[in-house]
């Protein structure tokens, strides 16, 4: 069973950086397994909905963004770690919520996720 786990997080001032990980651990992780899958991020803020952040394929390629984080966030992979990378740059207290890091083997955009990691707190806070 495929599962994204996530770290990194945590309590920044505005116009600092963070970077999150997401590691796709399970029996089918390893070898070529993940090539087709899309893998990303979403997140949400109390009282907001749920937003997409950041999207690509596991076997590489084009990444996406959301309007509200392009030119501040970059998306990376380590294949050989099954991981991925957020970078986040510039961050604003409205970039404030719980990431999520997802797994999609239907679409290669992010857009039918259908694992979802358990979360990780970001704060963006003076």
């Amino acid at each position: 069973q495929l599962q994204p786990v996530e770290s990194g997080g945590g309590l920044v001032q505005p116009g600092g950086s963070l970077n999150l990980s997401c590691t796709v651990s399970g029996s089918s992780a390893s070898g070529s397994g993940l090539d087709y899958y899309s893998i990303g991020w979403y997140r949400q803020a109390p009282g907001k909905e749920r937003e997409a952040v950041s999207c690509m394929s596991m076997s590489g390629g084009r990444r996406s963004y959301g309007e509200s984080v392009r030119g501040r966030f970059t998306l990376s992979i380590d294949i050989t770690k099954n991981t991925i990378y957020l970078q986040m740059n510039s961050l604003k207290p409205d970039d404030s919520g719980l990431y999520y890091c997802v797994l999609d083997q239907l679409t290669p955009t992010c857009d039918r996720p259908d694992r979802w990691g358990q979360g990780i707190q970001v704060f963006v806070s003076s």
